[in-house]
Formats: structure tokens, C-alpha cells, sequence
């Protein structure tokens, strides 16, 4: 269904430093700032593209939003979840764990970037 998804930053270095190291953590390769002054994470054909907002006011978070990111174990989420608060992200919501939901249970953690977009990595928990 999605193609990209975009977020503002107001602090393109730091926003680097930080999903740097939450995509390491989850096996996916660092960004370089390209020509536009962006970060492009790729995994599959699936893009996260971090940049200063095209008309020129500040960066500031969806209220309401969250972006959430599928990892393959629990310990991704964990490992995650730590990448993201020592590089500037702050921990929100309950402590990384298993919420109980209708479909299923779900390994889940949830961090705000630099900039305050909502994040979410999530890992399905094996039936059984």
C-alpha cells in the first residue's frame, strides 16, 4: 500500500546518528544525506526519507501518529528500543513487552525521534 513514508526533521545530523542506529540494530543499512539534504532508509522496496519540510517552516510531530516497523524477534524490539535511547530517542508508552490483543500477541516498544515522531517496533509473538 505505501510506496514511502516521510517525516520532518529539524536536525538532519542527529536525525541520522539516531535512525542509523535503530535501523543497525534491525539489520538495515545506514543512510547517507543525499543531494535534497535527506536520509533514505530502504528495506525491501519499502523507503523512510527524513528531511527539513519543503516549505521552509519547522518540523513537528503528527499528534496521533505513530509509524511502526515489523523486526523479526523480540530481541530486535529490545535491541531496538536501546539503539533508540542511547542516540536521542526517548523511551514512551509502557517498557518494551507483550501486549495481549485480539489478534494475537505482540512484542511491542515504542520510542519518539529526536524531532517527537512516534515510533513502533513490532514482532508478532509465535502462536503456541
Amino acid at each position: 500500500m505505501f510506496s514511502h513514508i516521510m517525516l520532518g526533521s529539524n536536525d538532519i545530523e542527529r536525525s541520522k546518528k539516531f535512525y542509523d542506529a535503530i535501523f543497525e540494530s534491525i539489520s538495515i543499512p545506514p543512510s547517507e544525506v543525499n543531494a535534497k539534504g535527506r536520509l533514505v532508509y530502504a528495506h525491501h522496496k519499502e523507503r523512510l526519507v527524513i528531511g527539513k519540510p519543503i516549505n521552509g517552516k519547522l518540523a513537528t510531530p503528527a499528534n496521533g501518529g505513530t509509524i511502526g516497523f515489523a523486526v523479526d524477534s523480540a530481541e530486535h524490539v529490545e535491541a531496538w528500543h536501546r539503539a533508540g535511547v542511547a542516540n536521542g530517542g526517548e523511551a514512551v508508552e509502557d517498557p518494551p513487552g507483550i501486549r495481549k490483543t485480539a489478534t494475537g500477541d505482540l512484542y511491542l516498544a515504542y520510542l519518539r525521534d529526536p524531532d517527537g515522531n512516534k515510533l513502533c517496533a513490532m514482532y508478532p509473538m509465535p502462536v503456541g
